[in-house]
């Protein structure tokens, strides 16, 4: 093992690794914006084939929260503010300025001049109202067929219920000034629009396409006719998708740095070893999330590889709306009966962290204190015995054919996690379901699961983009209902950015440790291998990643 270390940090990165520097940040890490005053002069001709570990979940960002949808959307749709890849400073995108007022109740953007969606539509003021308004009165029936939007872990509610919401409304001031209404202050709010769920898309594409119609099933995903032919403002536009790749191409009508490629080719190998051979032999270019299984033949084989800072958690999901998890003592016997060491030194890339929280150690609602119960089998079963587990059936959902930042091996991890469960004595019934079969929405939603696995990836630099999505609300996924901590970060949001608000995080931090909703497990660190071909790649912890950023070798 150590000689294996000795390797892995000697390794010559192919291009830098991104450090997350968040101490006294309000904005995420990612790629630093690129404007019209740099563009190269000659048009990008380049073909770039990148290795995906699966399909797309569909391709209107604001129903559906996947990561390698996320990782297509970037390309081709962009928000009103973007990150600073150094700094993780909001930064001007399609808006150039803003300023807020009303302490804190009413922001107003300058639109960039001159941009255009891919099918002509001019973006201006109503556009951006077009698409607030979409998000606002998402009606109930979508909402249902998709759990996770980010619009409501945001905002908190819908136009059905005003009341509840912290978006108020959005007003045209002019054809290129906007004007956000909030009913209440929102301290990252601005940060919160750095969210690829809030990217712009064409008003017209949208109705054209039905965009509220979740008509069709792809992947096991019900998406609209929009998801699959997305139309923004991004550096590339929706060209094609199958079953082998999805196609982008560069728009030559961008408004900005327009890069060196000009099709961009994402195809899924669902296997980490099946992406390795792919770039081993020359049919990709680079792919995303090296597993440790493969991270030292790459090495050895001289593949130049780029690890993320981590900014995602791995846990272990419990839904107490299925007995007898609602008995707190139950839960913590699964906390007990968890050895995350030797989870994360058998799947994990090297120096991945354990988790004892859902917040990562570089945000500032870390709590150094949070409790944990450690691993600790004995009194796992003394706890199991104490709360009369008669040894009911748990549902263990888990998914096959996937890889994610915070998820590397899948099976293999359920596997190690059932052993240790069942080792103090529970009775564990595996369900394994394809993830392009509808997984990520089985889980989300209301079942018999009693346990699954999942992660969150954070997108920005605050502690409430990962307390509020996962503990902010009631949700099917945990069927965790603490009002008091629902208020508490519903406090937290609003309050300025200082000591008071990060120690109320800490507090919330170690008040969801204590009971135990789910068991993180991990903080990954991910890693991407390119081929020669790559100069430098724009790797980022949030995985902001625009391949407009991505420089070739001459």
């Amino acid at each position: 093992m150590a000689s294996s270390k000795m390797r892995r940090l000697s390794i010559q990165f192919g291009a830098a690794v991104l450090a997350l520097g968040l101490a006294g940040c309000t904005g995420a890490p990612g790629p630093a914006l690129t404007s019209a005053s740099n563009s190269p002069a000659a048009e990008p001709s380049a073909t770039f084939n990148f290795g995906t570990a699966s399909m797309p979940l569909g391709l209107d960002p604001a129903v559906t929260a996947d990561s390698e949808s996320y990782r297509v959307t970037r390309q081709v749709l962009e928000g009103l503010v973007g990150v600073d890849g150094e700094t993780g400073q909001t930064t001007p995108l399609l808006a150039t300025e803003w300023k807020d007022s009303n302490n804190g109740l009413s922001y107003d953007f300058t639109l960039r001049p001159d941009v255009t969606f891919h099918d002509g539509t001019p973006l201006d003021a109503t556009a951006v109202c077009a698409n607030f308004n979409r998000w606002f009165t998402f009606p109930e029936h979508l909402r249902k067929q998709a759990p996770g939007i980010s619009f409501q872990s945001v905002f908190k509610a819908y136009s059905d219920q005003p009341v509840f919401s912290i978006f108020k409304d959005c007003k045209v001031v002019s054809a290129s000034d906007v004007q956000i209404n909030l009913t209440r202050p929102f301290t990252g709010f601005l940060q919160a629009l750095t969210l690829p769920a809030f990217a712009i898309s064409s008003p017209a594409a949208l109705e054209a396409q039905k965009a509220n119609v979740l008509e069709q099933v792809r992947n096991g995903q019900a998406m609209s006719s929009y998801a699959g032919h997305p139309v923004g403002t991004g550096p590339y536009e929706f060209t094609g998708w199958d079953e082998k790749k999805l196609t982008l191409s560069s728009y030559k009508g961008y408004w900005g740095d327009k890069g060196q490629i000009a099709t961009i080719n994402f195809i899924p190998y669902d296997r980490a070893e099946t992406r390795q051979q792919a770039l081993l032999d020359g049919k990709i270019d680079a792919y995303d999330l090296v597993t440790s299984g493969t991270f030292d033949q790459l090495v050895k084989k001289g593949v130049q590889i780029i690890q993320r800072d981590p900014f995602s958690v791995m846990y272990l999901g419990i839904n107490q709306a299925v007995a007898p998890l609602e008995n707190p003592e139950v839960r913590q016997a699964i906390e007990m009966a968890i050895d995350k060491e030797a989870l994360i030194r058998k799947f994990f890339i090297d120096n991945t962290a354990q988790a004892s929280q859902f917040v990562p150690p570089k945000l500032s609602g870390f709590n150094n204190n949070a409790p944990s119960l450690g691993y600790n089998p004995e009194k796992a079963k003394e706890l199991l015995k104490e709360a009369g587990y008669k040894g009911e059936e748990l549902k263990f959902y888990y998914p096959l054919n996937a890889t994610r930042a915070y998820m590397p091996t899948p099976e293999k991890i359920y596997a190690e996690l059932s052993r240790q469960l069942v080792a103090v004595g529970f009775n564990i019934k595996p369900v394994p379901i394809d993830w392009e079969d509808g997984y990520l929405q089985r889980v989300q939603s209301a079942g018999d699961r009693g346990l699954h696995l999942l992660g969150w990836n954070g997108s920005y630099a605050d502690a409430d983009n990962f307390l509020g999505p996962l503990f902010g609300e009631s949700r099917a996924e945990f069927g965790y209902a603490d009002s008091e901590v629902f208020h508490k970060i519903e406090r937290a949001r609003a309050m300025p950015e200082g000591d008071d608000r990060n120690t109320q995080y800490q507090a919330i931090n170690a008040e969801i440790a204590a009971s135990v909703p789910a068991v993180p497990i991990a903080f990954p660190i991910s890693a991407l291998a390119l081929s020669n071909k790559v100069e430098s790649y724009p790797a980022s912890p949030v995985l902001n990643e625009v391949f407009t950023n991505v420089r070739l070798k001459p």
